[in-house]
């Protein structure tokens, strides 16, 4: 791995732009079958919202993505694969809920609420369970019901099938925790393909059992690194792409200092970023419209220090959600031997764009507050704090992933991952199997090299024949 300065003038088969799990899993696929590849990264690391720092003894906390969900995930098994294993969220004892000020206890999957409430949201759970079993995970748009539930939002449908205040009240927590977005914002198309890539929409914010079970060791950066190993001679940090020209059977790729000559490149940032690149020849009207409506969620990330985790001497697991504080979700972050403690806490959609306009004191004192809410005093003095403002994030704009909002899907779904020319598309949000994760990332890596490999055989086979044809 090099920073572009030093090698300014580059030449391969591939040029791949962004080394998060996608365009790493797209260049290694690549080179392992034979193709010259360049991995261009703006950033001086690589992972892209994949983010571990190091806190000592080896040890990592995840400023970024860090749950793969169950052992069979896309995610889980490339890990095992390099020899990466994974460690359990720990899950042993009382989860809290907060409600206006309110603070219950709880065991189990499902959060302490009126049984009113629990009935109403139960029935509306299962109704989206069947729903989204209709919806083609690699093309949401082709569902039966496609345009009737791209057309609507989910909070326009949370209205219309739960008629208590509290359980829409929890559906409005799950979306903006799971999401990064207000359920005003989301289709309910998008919802019902997002719940599908993680095993179901109750799956989405369970730990035991569902998308928040595991880790893994090292950190998930550990993952992405060891993927990158196969290309490291062939990754270029510091590269941040401004421009790419494609025409006849070249592209070039551009930006401050760098040139990067190829025959195919691999966009593999997200959406709505792949919009702010230039194109020349500007691209399809589908694929420009596209972008400008495709929102990256709203997130900021807490790492809270401790050194030990006391609250499970108290009989918790670290767990707490809140209908009404900024601090949507809490969660015990520790690393596998519980040394330091450590409290992982999310500001998720609207509250998060809030957050973002306070101070940086500011922020924290509401944060410490709410924990010492949940947690006692101990929780309220730290050894370290750490925040992680993925909105600022300037080559990311925001987490966990984009989100499609009404129409997007029946109008330019398949512009998502449509290649265009010798312009190819990868990442989370091009709708692949577990969609916005680093399973969906790790799957388009893989379905856009096997879709250049399989453009390449096209494009040999038709020089074959105009050779035969001209002898």
């Amino acid at each position: 791995m090099q920073n572009i300065s030093e090698n300014p003038t580059i030449e391969a088969d591939v040029i791949v732009v962004g080394a998060g799990f996608a365009g790493i899993m797209a260049a290694r696929e690549l080179k392992l079958a034979g193709r010259k590849v360049a991995l261009l990264e703006a950033r001086d690391r690589l992972g892209g919202r994949s983010y571990s720092k190091p806190i000592g003894d080896g040890k990592v906390v995840e400023l970024g993505c860090e749950f793969h969900g169950q052992d069979d995930s896309v995610s889980a098994l490339t890990a095992r694969s390099v020899g990466i294993g994974s460690h359990k969220v720990y899950d042993t004892g009382y989860k809290l809920i907060d409600n206006d000020g309110t603070l219950s206890r709880w065991k189990g999957s499902i959060p302490k609420v009126s049984p009113l409430a629990l009935a109403d949201f139960g029935q509306a759970a299962l109704r989206l369970e069947r729903m989204r079993l209709e919806v083609p995970q690699e093309a949401p748009w082709q569902a039966p019901h496609a345009p009737q539930w791209d057309n609507e939002t989910m909070w326009s449908w949370t209205r219309r099938n739960i008629r208590t205040k509290e359980g829409r009240s929890l559906m409005r927590l799950l979306i903006e925790s799971g999401i990064g977005a207000s359920p005003s914002e989301v289709s309910l198309l998008h919802v019902l393909n997002y719940s599908n890539g993680t095993g179901g929409f109750r799956a989405t914010t369970t730990v035991t059992g569902g998308t928040l079970e595991n880790r893994f060791l090292g950190g998930s950066q550990n993952v992405a690194q060891t993927l990158a190993a196969t290309v490291d001679a062939d990754t270029y940090t510091g590269a941040e792409v401004r421009r790419i020209e494609h025409s006849g059977d070249r592209v070039r790729v551009t930006g401050p200092g760098f040139t990067a000559v190829g025959r195919r490149v691999v966009v593999a940032v997200p959406v709505p970023l792949a919009g702010r690149i230039q194109y020349d020849p500007v691209l399809p009207g589908a694929r420009d419209q596209l972008t400008q409506r495709m929102t990256m969620g709203a997130a900021i990330k807490y790492l809270v220090l401790f050194d030990e985790p006391f609250w499970r001497n108290d009989g918790m697991t670290g767990l707490a959600i809140s209908h009404t504080s900024p601090i949507r979700a809490v969660l015990d972050g520790s690393p596998p031997d519980g040394s330091p403690g450590v409290l992982t806490a999310f500001v998720t959609g609207p509250p998060a764009r809030v957050l973002a306009r306070m101070t940086g004191g500011e922020r924290r004192e509401l944060l410490l507050r709410q924990l010492v809410h949940y947690f006692g005093p101990r929780a309220g003095k730290p050894y370290d704090f750490i925040e992680q403002n993925w909105m600022a994030e300037q080559y990311t704009r925001g987490c966990y992933h984009a989100y499609a909002p009404p129409g997007l899907y029946t109008e330019f779904g398949p512009s998502l991952k449509q290649p265009i020319g010798r312009i190819h598309w990868a990442g989370a949000e091009t709708v692949p199997v577990e969609f916005g994760s680093m399973s969906g990332a790790i799957y388009s890596g893989r379905r856009v090299a096997t879709e250049i490999l399989a453009h390449d055989e096209g494009e040999l086979s038709e020089a074959a024949l105009a050779e035969l044809s001209a002898g």
